[in-house]
C-alpha cells in the first residue's frame, strides 16, 4: 500500500491589516503553523517581512504535505516586525518580539477542494474584552507541485521463466522499485498475479513521473513466484529505466533476468526475459486536479445490527451508548472516516442504513434507512449520521444473519444511476461490522459487479470475531475478485482494517482505510478516459 502524499505550496496574501506603526504602515509577515492532536501548533514555514503594506502579497512560499488521509487543521498568524529587526533573518525572528496583527484558521482539505484552490479567511484576534473591529482578511492559494503530469503505459510479459513450483508451473507476477539515493529501493508498482504459466503477458501497467523521477532514473524490476502464504520467491530480477524499457518496446528485444548468487560479485543470467509489447506516453492528472475541478466523494454508511453485537442496553454491547460520551466503536468509525470525507462533499447529504435488524414492521431487513424512512432520505452532515445511528437503535431490534450483498447492491444502484446524468461523483461506502458474512459468495457477485462502478468500499471490523473472511474481500494478495460465473473484478475497490488493532496501538484506523481511496478514485477515472471538468470544458470549446 502507498499512501497518498502530495506537496503543496501555499500563496499567502492580506488585504485591509490594522496599522500598527505610527510614522508608516506596518511591516507584515505572515506564520504557517499545523495544529497537532493535542492541541499544539507546529511551526511549519514563514514568509519574508514586506515593509510599509496593509495590503501585502508575500512571495515566499511555505510548502506542506497534504495527506488525503487525515484531516490537518492549519492556524495562520500574521505579525507586523518590528524596524529593529528587519536585517535579522525571518527564521531567527523570536515571534514574542513582534506585535501581533490577528490570525486566521481552517482545514487543509477546505482549500485544495475550492475551483480555484483559494480561501479567503477573515482575521481575529482573541479579546476578552469582546469582538475588535475588522482586523483584514488573509487569502491562501494552494498550488500542487506536480514536477511533470506525463506518465506512461507499459505492457509486460516474458518468456522461458524458470519454474519454482513442484507440481505445477510459476505463478508470476512483477514488482517495480525505485532507487533511492541511499542505494535502497522502494516499490512503486506491481502487476497482478499470472497464475501457472512461465510465459506471462500482463494487463497494462501505469508508471506516472512522480513515480519513476526521470525517464533515465534506473529501476528494478523482480519477478517473483506467488505464494498465498507471503513467501514469494524471486525468480529473476533486471535494472532498466523507463528509457531503456521504451528501446526494448522499439527494437522489440528482450532483456534477460539475472538472478544475484550468493557468492558477492556473481550473477547468474537466466534464459528468462522480459519483453515490452505496449509502450505509450500520456498526460495524466491527479487526484486533487479533478476534486478541484468539481469532482465530489459522496459518503455513504451501513451499520451492522445483528445480535452477535450485544444488547445496546448493556455497557459490554458494541452498540452501548455511554451517557458520558465516550464513543462506541460503530461511532468512532462513523466520526473518524465521515469527518476526512466530508471536506469533498459540497451538501454533506449522506445516505446511512443498517442491515441485519428487525425493523418497526416486525420483519428482518438487510438494508434500512437509520433514519426509518421508506425512501432513501439522505441525512445531513456526520452530525446526521450520528443522530440518526442513536435513534436506530432505540426503534430497531438486533436480529441477523451478517449479509452485505443487499446494501452493496443498493450503493451500486445509486452509483450507477449517476452514470446516466452529467453526475461528478465517486461514491464511497463504510460498512462498520462485528461479524462474519454468511452471504461470501453473494457480497463477492455484487463486489465484482460493483468494480466497474464508480463506488469504493471501506470495511471496519468491530469486536473479537475471525475476519478471515474479510481479508478475502480485500485484494491486497494480488488476486482479485472472482464472482460466482468466473467474472474478475476489474479493479480492487475493498478495503478492510479491524478496528481492535487500532486499540493496541498498531495502525490508525482511518489511514489505513482511507490510504487507498484516491488510488482507487484514479484507477477509475483513468480506465475510463474520464478528464477533470475544466480540461472537458476546455476541450469542448477548442
Amino acid at each position: 500500500m502507498w499512501t497518498f502524499h502530495g506537496y503543496h505550496l501555499l500563496s499567502l496574501s492580506a488585504a485591509n491589516l490594522i496599522d500598527r506603526d505610527i510614522t508608516s504602515k506596518s511591516d507584515p509577515m505572515a506564520v504557517v503553523f499545523v495544529k497537532k492532536g493535542d492541541g499544539k501548533l507546529e511551526e511549519v514555514g514563514r514568509t519574508e517581512v514586506i515593509l510599509n503594506n496593509l495590503n501585502p502579497q508575500w512571495i515566499d512560499k511555505i510548502t506542506i504535505a497534504y495527506q488525503f488521509e487525515i484531516v490537518q487543521p492549519l492556524v495562520f498568524h500574521v505579525y507586523d516586525v518590528d524596524t529593529q529587526y528587519h536585517n535579522i533573518p525571518v527564521k531567527r525572528l523570536n515571534l514574542k518580539d513582534q506585535d501581533f496583527l490577528g490570525e486566521a484558521s481552517c482545514v487543509l482539505s477546505m482549500i485544495v477542494t475550492k475551483k480555484d484552490r483559494s480561501l479567503t479567511l477573515n482575521l481575529q484576534k482573541d479579546n476578552r474584552h469582546g469582538s475588535l473591529r475588522n482586523l483584514g482578511t488573509l487569502t491562501v492559494h494552494a498550488e500542487e507541485t506536480v514536477a511533470s503530469r506525463s506518465a506512461v503505459d507499459m505492457t509486460f510479459r516474458c518468456s522461458h521463466l524458470d519454474n519454482k513450483d513442484l507440481f505445477s508451473k510459476s505463478d508470476p507476477f512483477l514488482r517495480i522499485s525505485r532507487i533511492v539515493e541511499t542505494g535502497g529501493t522502494v516499490p512503486i508498482s506491481k502487476t497482478e498475479v499470472v497464475e501457472n504459466n512461465l510465459n506471462p503477458i500482463w494487463k497494462p501497467v501505469c508508471l506516472s513521473m512522480q513515480q519513476f523521477g526521470s525517464k533515465d532514473n534506473p529501476l528494478v524490476i523482480e519477478c517473483f513466484d506467488f505464494n498465498s502464504n507471503g513467501n514469494h520467491v524471486l525468480i529473476g530480477k533486471l535494472q532498466k529505466s523507463v528509457a531503456d524499457l521504451e528501446k526494448l518496446y522499439k527494437t522489440k528485444t528482450g532483456a534477460n533476468f539475472i538472478f544475484p548468487s550468493s557468492h558477492h560479485g556473481h550473477e547468474k543470467v537466466l534464459k528468462g526475459q522480459l519483453f515490452v509489447d505496449q509502450f505509450c506516453e500520456k498526460e495524466q492528472f491527479s487526484f486533487l486536479d479533478y476534486i478541484s475541478s468539481g469532482f465530489e466523494l459522496n459518503f455513504m454508511v451501513a451499520v451492522d445490527f445483528t445480535a452477535s453485537n450485544g444488547n445496546p442496553q448493556n455497557a459490554d454491547s458494541l452498540h452501548y451508548i455511554n451517557p458520558h460520551g465516550q464513543l462506541n466503536s460503530y461511532q468512532k468509525a462513523i466520526m473518524e472516516v465521515g469527518e476526512v470525507i466530508q471536506f469533498y462533499d459540497s451538501d454533506r447529504r449522506f445516505s446511512a442504513w443498517g442491515f441485519g435488524g428487525r425493523t418497526m414492521d416486525g420483519r428482518v431487513s438487510h438494508c434500512f434507512n437509520l433514519n426509518g424512512g421508506t425512501s432513501d432520505l439522505e441525512v445531513g452532515g456526520v452530525e446526521g449520521i450520528m443522530a440518526a445511528y442513536a435513534n436506530a437503535l432505540h426503534n430497531v431490534s438486533l436480529a441477523g444473519p451478517t449479509l452485505f450483498g443487499q446494501v452493496i447492491n443498493r450503493a451500486a444502484e445509486i452509483a450507477g444511476q449517476s452514470l446516466s446524468g452529467n453526475n461528478n461523483k465517486y461514491y464511497v461506502l463504510l460498512i462498520i461490522t462485528d461479524g462474519v458474512i454468511t452471504d461470501l459468495q453473494e457480497t463477492k457477485d455484487a463486489l465484482v459487479r460493483a468494480s466497474d462502478l464508480p463506488l469504493s468500499l471501506l470495511v471496519v471490523g468491530v469486536g473479537g470475531a475471525d475476519f478471515k473472511q474479510m481479508e478475502i474481500l480485500d485484494a491486497d494478495n494480488g488476486h482479485r475478485l472472482e464472482s460466482s460465473t468466473g467474472r474478475v473484478a476489474t479493479r480492487d475497490i475493498v478495503q478492510f482494517v479491524p478496528m481492535r488493532e487500532v486499540h493496541s496501538g498498531q495502525i490508525n484506523v482511518v489511514q489505513a482505510l482511507l490510504e487507498e481511496l484516491p488510488g482507487q478514485f484514479l484507477t477509475y477515472m483513468r480506465s475510463r478516459d474520464v478528464k477533470p471538468c475544466t480540461t472537458r470544458a476546455a476541450a469542448a470549446q477548442t
